[in-house]
C-alpha cells in the first residue's frame, strides 16, 4: 500500500512536474533525500522542452518518522506510477535517478522493458556495505534511528534537503530492496549512462562498477565525476550531469530539440527549492 507523509512537506522537497513535449523523463531521488536534490536537474530538461517528473518517495520530505512506516515496496509503487503515467503520454521515456533512486531507475528497467528508452543513473546504490546491515533484522526492534547521511557535497555552500537521521526499519527495508534489484541487473537491457563520482563517502565506488559488470546493456556509458561527492546533481559536476544526460536523451529520442515548444516553461508544480 502506498504511504502518504503525515507531517507537512518541507519547503524545497515538494515534487516537481512539467508538461512538455513527447519526451518523458522520470527523475528518483535518494533514500532519507527529497526532490531538493534533482530539482535543478529536472527544471534544466524542463526549460529544453521535455515532459518532466520529479515525485516526492513515500515517507520522504516530512520527517525521518514518518519512513519508519514505510519500504522499498512503498518507494517503487510511487515511481512505478509516475512512470506510467508518462507512458501513457509520451512516446519515449527516460529513467534517471540518484544513489537510491538509481535503484529504483534500474529495477523499472527491468519492469518495463523496451518501453523505456533509456538508463541514466548517478552514484547509484548496489549494497549497504560494512558490518552493520547484517546486523538490521535485530537491531531495529532496539535503536529507531542511527546518523543521517545527507548533504555529501564538495562544493562550499551547497545543501541536500534530507533527514539528519536514519529510521532503520526503513534501512532494513532498503537492504532487502538492493539485494532484489541487485539479482535483477542482467535483465537491464536498454542503453545505460552511468555517472559517478570517485571521491563519494556514502556509495562505493564498487557499487557503479558492479552495476557495469552486471546489466546486460550493449549501449553503456560511463563517466567519472571528479570534482563532486555523492549528491554530485547538486556540486561542481552538475552542469556535466544535466548536459551529459540531455545529449543521451537526444542522440536516443531524435525530436528532442526539435520540439515546437522547447524552451517554454508550462505549468509547473511545486515552488522553488530553498537552495
Amino acid at each position: 500500500m502506498n504511504r502518504r507523509p503525515k507531517g507537512p512537506v518541507l519547503p524545497g522537497a515538494e515534487p516537481f512536474r512539467h508538461e512538455g513535449g513527447e519526451v518523458g523523463v522520470l527523475l528518483c531521488h535518494g533514500f532519507t533525500g527529497s526532490p531538493q536534490s534533482l530539482r535543478p536537474w529536472a527544471e534544466y530538461l524542463a526549460e529544453r522542452g521535455l515532459t518532466v517528473a520529479l515525485p516526492l518517495l513515500p515517507g520522504h520530505g516530512t520527517r525521518w518518522e514518518d519512513m519508519q512506516l514505510t519500504g522499498g515496496q512503498d518507494w517503487y509503487a510511487e515511481v512505478d506510477r509516475e512512470l506510467r503515467t508518462l507512458l501513457g503520454r509520451c512516446s519515449q521515456v527516460f529513467v534517471l535517478g540518484l544513489s537510491t533512486g538509481g535503484a529504483l531507475a534500474l529495477r523499472l528497467a527491468v519492469k518495463h522493458g523496451d518501453r523505456i528508452s533509456g538508463i541514466v543513473v548517478v552514484n547509484p546504490l548496489n549494497k549497504l556495505h560494512g558490518p552493520a546491515p547484517y546486523a538490521l533484522p535485530v537491531l531495529r526492534h532496539f535503536v529507531r534511528s542511527t546518523k543521517g547521511v545527507t548533504s555529501d557535497i564538495a562544493k562550499e555552500g551547497a545543501k541536500e534537503l534530507g533527514y539528519d537521521r536514519v529510521p532503520l526499519h526503513a534501512a532494513y527495508s532498503l537492504r532487502n530492496f538492493l539485494r532484489v534489484v541487485d539479482g535483477e541487473l542482467p535483465q537491464v537491457t536498454q542503453p545505460l549512462l552511468l555517472l559517478h563520482s570517485p571521491n563519494d563517502h556514502v556509495v562505493r565506488p564498487a557499487d557503479s562498477a558492479r552495476a557495469l559488470s552486471r546489466v546486460s546493456s550493449t549501449d553503456v556509458t560511463e563517466i567519472l565525476l571528479e570534482q563532486s561527492y555523492h549528491v554530485a546533481t547538486l556540486d561542481h559536476d552538475a552542469d556535466r550531469i544535466f548536459e551529459e544526460s540531455y545529449a543521451f536523451i537526444g542522440r536516443l529520442a531524435p525530436s528532442v530539440g526539435k520540439e515546437s515548444d522547447a524552451g517554454h516553461v508550462g505549468q509547473q508544480e511545486g515552488t522553488a527549492t530553498g537552495g
